[in-house]
């Protein structure tokens, strides 16, 4: 048997070796399922606990399959209407399934400045929840094949199959994020066709909204914690005049305050939290305050920890070794207890206090809630 050259053995070695390991999802993989194709089966978790496929939506006339995502602000803009058609058309014989396609690894904090949630399945079933989706809301993110196999281009993207499992309709819900301004349904369109047994009106459109992140964007995640590694970390002292003017809040930012100690565990254990909230953002009209009631002398020690915490954010160090002289200028509503935190709005309104650790996800909600969901 002749024997094989090297780059002959490297190459099958190499061939051999890729139809053991699934290589990441790329953006330059997908292409979307034309008009006409079957749908592609899929085994998928739903937050409800339950897998689905193709045979739980057999007895549907119409089937609609919606690629949405937590994080995505006109995915959230869309929400209530891909709720609506869910709703409306139940007893006509449409089913309708949400399936989120995107890596939670691959999504950066500074692409979850509109949210209080990113893509997760632990977070999917929180946001169900929060929304009361009726609908079954299925996650793709481990694998990606469902995703690659329909091809969705953005969040959200519709595709709506005919009773064979033919696809009829693909693209946008309708043609505005803002509900007063829509002027063509065209998933509703297409849905009304075929219920009538005709072809729907519009069978592709195209559609806005977020990228998919692909597990080939997690290189991109790993970057940009580096980036923020580099940022430079200062804290500056700060007197009782100087902190009423950081609570004034004369700028146009909502402004997140935590005051805080290198003594003080809790404060510690939640700092990482705030770095995070910070890091999502700070790309809006937002900042996060640090103050430390640390000792004055402690400075080192205070800078040291932040250094440690990648905080490169506003921190400050109170000038007085007077813990009352503190909470009197921080917030006279304060007991004194440490961690305290502030979400003060523009104009010095205080719209959140916590004394104690913080709950994340109640603190986010808190921020979003004021600085929106939605684009503008």
């Amino acid at each position: 048997m002749p024997r094989m050259s090297l780059a002959a053995a490297l190459l099958f070695s190499l061939l051999f070796v890729s139809t053991l390991v699934q290589l990441p999802a790329a953006a330059d993989d997908v292409k979307t399922l034309a008009i006409g194709s079957t749908a592609p089966d899929f085994k998928l978790p739903g937050v409800d606990g339950k897998s689905y496929s193709l045979a739980d939506f057999a007895r549907a006339r119409v089937l609609v399959i919606v690629f949405t995502a937590n994080h995505c602000p006109t995915a959230q803009a869309y929400e209530e209407r891909i709720e609506a058609i869910a709703a409306e058309y139940r007893d006509r014989g449409v089913a309708l399934g949400a399936v989120s396609p995107n890596d939670p690894r691959a999504v950066r904090l500074d692409e979850l400045g509109y949210t209080d949630m990113s893509d997760s399945f632990e977070e999917m079933k929180l946001r169900a929840a929060d929304q009361g989706f009726g609908f079954p809301y299925l996650y793709d993110g481990d694998t990606q094949q469902v995703s690659l196999a329909y091809g969705p281009m953005a969040t959200p993207h519709v595709f709506i199959f005919d009773r064979e499992r033919k696809l009829r309709y693909t693209g946008r819900v309708d043609d505005s994020e803002k509900p007063e301004k829509v002027k063509s349904r065209d998933a509703r369109n297409a849905i009304e066709a075929l219920l009538a047994g005709k072809k729907p009106p519009v069978e592709v459109t195209k559609t806005f909204g977020c990228s998919i992140k692909w597990a080939d964007k997690n290189a991109g995640v790993q970057e940009a914690f580096e980036r923020w590694a580099a940022e430079p970390v200062s804290v500056e002292k700060i007197d009782a005049q100087g902190l009423g003017e950081i609570l004034a809040n004369s700028t146009g930012k909502l402004r997140l305050v935590n005051v805080w100690a290198t003594w003080c565990g809790p404060c510690m254990v939640e700092f990482s939290e705030l770095i995070t909230i910070n890091r999502m953002y700070r790309g809006r009209d937002f900042e996060l305050v640090t103050i430390s009631a640390d000792s004055p002398d402690k400075s080192d020690k205070v800078l040291q920890f932040l250094d440690n915490q990648e905080a490169s954010c506003t921190n400050f160090l109170f000038a007085r070794d007077d813990k009352y002289a503190l909470i009197e200028a921080v917030d006279p509503a304060w007991p004194g207890s440490l961690p305290y935190t502030l979400l003060v709005k523009p104009g010095g309104e205080v719209i959140f206090r916590k004394l104690g650790p913080i709950d994340p996800l109640e603190l986010k909600k808190a921020i979003v809630g004021y600085l929106g969901r939605y684009y503008e």
